[in-house]
């Protein structure tokens, strides 16, 4: 007996370390980005960082590294990525679980997992190879001047994003409606809701907690995205209301100048790194605030 919890207690130290180890990796994260991006900031002004609208560090006599158009730019193709990737990915997950024959269930989910496995520059290749020119040539085939764009956009890179994070809805969303009990949907249909009202009104809502971190995952996966964007979006560092447009986001600005960067111009995207982490934790903060309340 003695030595049976002897084993129990070095599997229990054992499992323990090894949870440990994901803590330990997050706090090292954070003690690089903070500890190389807040003197940056110091240096080069929180509030002149943040909000500043140029982002010129090759001049040598006044550089500039203010970040307040790729904080916009991230902002932007995110959104996009929800508009485009939320409404379809969870409408296919109530399809999935609802409305979908076995035979085609069957053939739907190995895609919806082939997708989620396919790496993030094809997806770039397939935008800029085929997503671009069609927008390209869609938009100024109207000959009408606010029109006209060369494809590389805010527009594609959304929607573009938006395709990359419906797997990560669509299979959430898919365990977190499977994870209602039946009886709400046959007690619903007992008391004479058709299927639709059943399945929207009563186990939809159910599951709003899971689809709720769906989303979230696919708002993590879109505003992390660097590969795929650098390829559709444009990458001018610039603020625009225009959605045809190139923008740079926060990742590819990084991605894009670190191999050279140098001295401040390094740390300043080492700090850019520290906004992106900050913008990370407030979404993830937002969403345990909405599933707290949601729980309630």
């Amino acid at each position: 007996m003695l030595r049976e919890k002897g084993k129990e207690r070095i599997y229990e130290i054992f499992f323990l370390l090894i949870a440990s180890l994901s803590i330990v990796c997050v706090l090292v994260i954070c003690v690089f980005l903070f500890g190389q991006g807040i003197p940056a900031m110091q240096k080069i002004g929180l509030f002149d960082f943040l909000t500043g609208t140029t982002w010129n560090p090759a001049n040598e006599s006044n550089p500039s590294f203010g970040i307040f158009p790729m904080i916009l730019g991230s902002i932007y193709i995110t959104a996009g990525a929800i508009i485009v990737g939320v409404p379809i990915g969870v409408l296919t997950a109530i399809f999935m679980t609802k409305y979908c024959p076995d035979h085609f269930y069957k053939f739907l989910k190995p895609v919806v997992d082939l997708m989620a496995g396919i790496p993030s520059i094809i997806y770039g290749f397939f935008g800029m190879t085929v997503m671009v020119p069609f927008i390209r040539d869609f938009f100024n085939g109207f000959g009408i001047k606010a029109l006209q764009t060369n494809g590389l956009s805010i527009f594609t890179a959304s929607l573009l994003l938006g395709f990359m994070i419906l797997p990560t809805v669509i299979n959430l969303s898919e365990s977190a409606i499977r994870a209602v009990p039946d009886f709400y949907y046959e007690g619903s249909r007992a008391l004479g809701a058709t299927h639709e009202k059943a399945v929207f009104q009563v186990v939809l809502p159910a599951a709003k907690s899971g689809v709720l971190a769906s989303v979230v995952l696919g708002i993590g996966r879109a505003i992390g995205e660097t590969m795929a964007v650098i390829m559709v979006a444009g990458n001018q560092a610039r603020i625009t209301t225009n959605i045809l447009s190139g923008i740079r986001t926060l990742t590819a600005n990084v991605v894009i100048e670190m191999a050279y960067a140098a001295d401040l111009h390094k740390e300043a995207l080492i700090a850019t790194g520290v906004v992106l982490f900050v913008f990370i934790l407030i979404i993830n903060l937002c969403f345990s605030i909405v599933k707290r309340k949601v729980g309630n």
